[in-house]
Formats: structure tokens, sequence, C-alpha cells
């Protein structure tokens, strides 16, 4: 990870195991203070120990400072990448932003990522780390795009990095924002995709 690595920690003698309880109770220590309004940047390691129930040691074994533990919180709230069926460009854009603002664990990622905002912008680590979190999917889009430009069904000069935005850009800003409550959350991705499709249709579309 740019800039963002948590840290090996020392040897384990055979027997002692890292505890998963231990890691799932610190990260969710984190979101909860984060989801309870607490900005990143005031969030301390001795509070994340004090919610989890565990010792400052033991964070520090497993990351190297709070940044690295910020950016393991931010990874798990991604969910697993969806199973493209690669039959149509709509059909794997909108399975790609059904999950765009959700969370695969109870913490509401509308309410956790704004209070990373202002640490994303002022921390260049933290920056780096939430684009090695997003770019995994970000890439698969960029993958439907670039098949759909080889197979017609979008347009040859088609600027792949600006279609990223507009798709991905309405969806976020609606779960984070709440921007416009006429809009129907279960059906904006299949909205969004068939609206930019509109402007970035090929012949074989």
């Amino acid at each position: 990870m740019i800039g963002v690595t948590a840290a090996a920690g020392p040897p384990r003698a055979p027997g002692r195991p890292r505890s998963t309880r231990a890691d799932e109770a610190i990260i969710d220590a984190v979101l909860d203070l984060l989801a309870e309004g607490t900005n990143a940047e005031a969030i301390s390691i001795e509070a994340v120990a004090a919610r989890a129930g565990v010792g400052k040691a033991t964070i520090y074994r497993r990351w190297a400072n709070k940044e690295a533990l910020l950016v393991d919180a931010i990874m798990n709230l991604k969910g697993q990448s969806p199973d493209l069926t690669g039959t149509s460009v709509r059909d794997d854009l909108a399975a790609l932003l059904r999950p765009v603002g959700r969370s695969r664990r109870p913490h509401p990622a509308a309410a956790v990522l704004p209070c990373l905002i202002s640490e994303m912008h002022r921390n260049e680590q933290m920056w780096a780390g939430y684009q090695q979190v997003v770019e995994p999917r970000r890439q698969l889009m960029r993958d439907v795009l670039e098949r759909g430009i080889r197979t017609g069904e979008l347009r040859a000069d088609l600027d792949v990095e600006l279609t990223l935005a507009l798709l991905t850009g309405p969806v976020l800003i609606q779960h984070e924002l709440r921007w416009n409550p006429r809009l129907d959350p279960a059906s904006l991705p299949e909205r969004v995709v068939d609206a930019v499709l509109e402007g970035i249709g090929g012949p074989a579309r």
C-alpha cells in the first residue's frame, strides 16, 4: 500500500495465532467511532483500544499507525466485487454501481465516510490508502468500458476516465448526502447507466 502499510508484527510463537476476534473488535471500534460522528483526525489509538476492550499494544502489533488502521477500516466497509455476466455492458455497469456507497458491515457507509473526508484532504497517506481501496472496483468498471469499445457497444472515442466519474458520481452523492429525496436508491444504478449510455453508446447498441 502506498505510504500506508499495516504492521507485519513480530514473529509469533507456535500455538499463539493472531486473534480474528480482536481484529474484528478493533475494526468495529474504529467504525463505531466514525459512525458516531468522530472525525478521523480526532480518533486516537487510546480511544479505539478502550472501545475494543484491548490494549494499545494489541493494536500496534497489527497496524503500524493510525492511518494504516483507518485504511483497513475503510477496506472492511467494502464488500466483495460483484460477479459480472459479461453479456452486456449495461448489465455489468449496473452490477458494479449497485454496491456504491453501501457497506457489507452494520455500519452505514453514509455515516462513516464523511468523517474521513477531511482527513483524506489533509493527509496524503490516507488519500493514497483510499485510492488503493477504490482502485480495484474502478479497474473493473474500466475493463467493462474498454470491452464495450471493442465490441462496438460504446463509442470508439469514449473518454473512459470521465465516464467512470459520470457513472459513479451520481450514485455516490445520492447515498452519501441523500442529495435528492425524489430519487429511488433501488433503481438509481440502472437509471444512471441508461442515461449515460444514451450519450456514450456505439453502433452495436
